[in-house]
């Protein structure tokens, strides 16, 4: 299939870009402009992997992924989790080799855009190329969160900090509010990102409802204590660096 520009595409990476960064109207109809080819993905499918050489980068449209390292004995270590409008191999436009996998965990929609067109993109607009370079940092961010909390927290409070997390990047992009999001993903994949097992996972979401700080029913985050979830954390959102946020 031949790329195209699809500007509803584009949507969701512009509200993301929007959402850590002023976006010029300049810069959001050359986003609009870019050629795509769009996939509908089923649940549980790679994207891309450990060792490939890829030619474009992958902007999630709708569903969620993940990105994850697999050992030879077949366990899974999930690196991050990845909503609409993001990209999560952005940088395979500069480091060629990927050093991790990148798969789907629901039925997903994505972009792909060639890496030739990306790198046009930045050349012509060195806004964008400002805000990529952002968001890039913002994930080494949450990548130093994901370490303190693996470290350092407590498996009640690692959950809880991930839980803030999560809404939070949801609610930049309006995909969240109310302190209700969507939670698609199994306890298994929170327990790949977690570092806990399967069990751990139920025993400590169980004792948060039993504590009524939150309830998780029909793939849905209902966050009942937003102030105490954050306080129990240590939450500070700072590291998301989030510039525009709708009201929860």
């Amino acid at each position: 299939m031949p790329s195209a520009p699809d500007q509803h595409a584009m949507t969701m990476l512009i509200r993301k870009l929007k959402s850590i960064a002023p976006l010029l109207d300049t810069d959001r109809r050359a986003i609009e402009s870019l050629p795509v080819r769009i996939h509908n993905l089923d649940a549980r499918q790679d994207i891309v992997r450990d060792g490939d050489k890829p030619s474009h980068c992958c902007l999630i449209i709708d569903g969620w992924a993940c990105r994850y390292k697999l050992l030879s004995q077949g366990k899974r270590q999930i690196l991050s989790f990845h909503i609409a409008g993001d990209i999560p191999d952005l940088q395979s436009l500069h480091v060629p080799t990927m050093d991790h996998s990148l798969g789907t965990l629901t039925k997903a929609t994505v972009a792909f855009i060639p890496h030739d067109s990306l790198r046009e993109l930045t050349v012509r607009h060195p806004g964008i190329a400002a805000i990529f370079w952002r968001d890039t940092l913002i994930d080494a961010g949450i990548f130093r969160e994901w370490l303190v909390s693996m470290g350092r927290r407590s498996a009640f409070e690692h959950v809880a900090h991930l839980f803030c997390e999560l809404y939070l990047k949801l609610q930049a992009v309006g995909l969240a509010g109310n302190y209700r999001c969507p939670l698609p993903v199994t306890q298994a994949d929170l327990a790949d990102a977690l570092g806990l097992t399967t069990v751990h996972v139920n025993r400590v979401i169980q004792e948060m409802r039993g504590k009524t700080l939150l309830t998780l029913r029909n793939r849905t985050l209902a966050i009942e204590a937003w102030d105490e979830l954050l306080r129990i954390s240590e939450f500070d959102p700072t590291y998301l660096h989030l510039e525009r946020r709708a009201a929860a």
